[in-house]
C-alpha cells in the first residue's frame, strides 16, 4: 500500500484509494443508564430518577459516533452477541446507522454484554455493574483482514475481553496476534483498554503494543501500562510524567501516535517526537449530564481525522469537540451531533486555560 510520511506531524498517510473506512471490533454492551440522586452506602438506599438505554463498549460506541458526526467513509463492526433481544437491538441499531454487522456473530452461549451504569446527576460520576456475556467469548477468527477494505482496524476494550486478553504462543496475546494480522494485510491499527484497577495491563496489554499504529487511552491507563504517575497528589494533571508517558508507550512498540485523553483535554506525541496539547472545553456544569463514553467519543474524533489525513492539532480539537457533544446526554452517544456542530461547540464555549506547552 502507498503512503507517504508526514514530516511535521510524524504520521503515514494513505494515498491507497482501493482502501477506506474504519472496521471496529471487541465489546458490544447495551447500556442501562441510571441517573440517581447519590451514590448510596452499603445497605442503603438511593433514588433513581430517570432511566435511559444506550450504547456501549468500545467499537458500538465508536462507529456510532462516527456515524452521527457524519463520516462518509464506510463503517463496520465485528464481535458476538446473543441470541436474545439485546443482541437484536445492537443489530438492528447497526442497520439504522448503515454500520456493516456482518462480521458481528450471535451465540446461544452466553447473553448480550450489558451494563448498569449509576449516574449521580449532581456531577455525572459514573458506576458500572458489568455483565461480560457474549463478549468474553468472542476470539477474532471470523475475521478475515485479507478480504477487507478498511484502512483502519480499532480493537477495544482490552482487559474487557476474555478471549482476546488469553495467552498466544507466537505474539504473547490473542489481541496481539489478532492486530499483528491485520497490519499484515495493510490496515492501520488502533487499540482501546479499559480503566482496571489491576495488575494485568503488563501481560495482557503490552504485548498488544507494538502491533498497533494508533494508541489511544486515558491517562489512568497510560499510567497502568507505564508506571508513571501522572497525577499529583492534589489530582492536578503532571504533564510532565504524562509525556514520559507517552514516550514510553512508543518504547513499548506503539509505531505511529499515541494519544492520552483526560478531564482538561488531550495530549498527542508522533513517532518522531513531536508534542501536541489540547485543551477541552469550558463546559457549564450545567451542560454535562454524565461522562459515560467520553473517552469513546475523544477516540472517534481522532480516528475520524486520522483516516481523512488531518493535522495531529485538528484531529485533538475534533476530539476534545466531540467529547463535549457527547457530555450533554448520559448515554454514551445520545449526545453526539454531526460534525458542524460538534466544532461549532468550540466557538460557544472556549477551550480551557492550555494544559501545557509545547515544546
Amino acid at each position: 500500500m502507498a503512503t507517504i510520511f508526514n514530516q511535521s506531524q510524524g504520521i503515514h498517510m494513505s494515498k491507497e484509494s482501493k482502501r477506506k473506512g474504519i472496521l471496529a471490533g471487541g465489546n458490544w454492551i447495551v447500556d442501562h443508564v441510571k441517573m440517581i440522586d447519590a451514590y448510596p452506602q452499603r445497605e442503603t438506599l438511593a433514588n433513581i430518577l430517570r432511566l435511559a438505554e444506550g450504547t456501549g463498549g468500545s467499537p458500538y460506541n465508536v462507529l456510532v459516533n462516527l456515524a452521527k458526526m457524519g463520516a462518509a467513509f464506510p463503517l463496520a463492526g465485528a464481535g458476538l452477541v446473543g441470541k436474545d433481544a439485546l443482541g437484536a437491538h445492537i443489530l438492528a441499531d447497526c442497520k439504522r446507522h448503515k454500520i456493516d454487522a456482518r462480521l458481528i456473530q450471535t451465540t446461544s452461549a452466553a447473553p448480550t454484554s450489558y451494563t448498569d451504569v449509576m449516574t449521580e446527576v449532581a456531577d455525572g460520576r459514573r458506576t458500572f455493574f458489568h455483565c461480560r456475556g457474549a463478549n468474553a467469548l468472542w476470539d477474532g477468527k471470523s475475521l478475515k483482514f485479507g478480504s477487507s477494505k478498511a484502512r483502519i482496524f480499532h480493537l477495544g476494550y482490552l482487559l474487557l475481553l476474555d478471549a482476546m486478553d488469553a495467552p498466544d504462543a507466537v505474539h504473547g496475546t490473542k489481541a496481539a496476534a489478532l492486530l499483528a494480522a491485520a497490519q499484515k494485510a495493510g490496515l492501520k491499527t488502533s487499540l482501546d483498554v479499559v480503566s482496571e484497577n489491576s495488575d494485568r495491563f503488563n501481560r495482557v496489554v503490552v504485548p498488544s503494543l507494538k502491533h498497533t499504529d494508533y494508541c489511544v487511552i486515558n491517562e489512568f491507563e497510560a499510567g497502568k501500562i507505564t508506571g508513571f504517575k501522572v497525577r499529583n497528589a492534589d489530582n492536578s494533571l503532571d504533564t510532565v510524567a504524562l509525556r514520559h508517558a507517552a514516550g514510553a508507550l512508543l518504547q513499548m512498540g506503539v509505531r505511529e501516535l499515541v494519544v492520552i485523553h483526560f478531564p482538561e483535554g488531550g495530549f498527542a506525541r508522533t513517532r518522531d517526537g513531536r508534542d501536541h496539547w489540547q485543551a477541552s472545553l469550558n463546559l457549564p456544569a450545567k451542560y454535562i449530564a454524565g461522562t459515560a463514553g467520553a473517552g469513546d467519543a475523544f477516540c472517534a474524533g481522532i480516528l475520524y481525522g486520522l483516516h481523512e489525513g488531518w493535522e495531529i492539532q485538528r484531529c485533538l480539537l475534533t476530539a476534545v469537540c466531540a467529547a463535549a457533544a457527547k457530555l450533554s446526554d448520559p448515554t454514551c452517544t445520545g449526545g453526539m451531533k454531526p460534525l458542524k456542530t460538534c466544532l461549532a461547540l468550540a466557538q460557544k464555549y472556549k477551550p480551557r486555560r492550555p494544559v501545557a506547552s509545547e515544546g
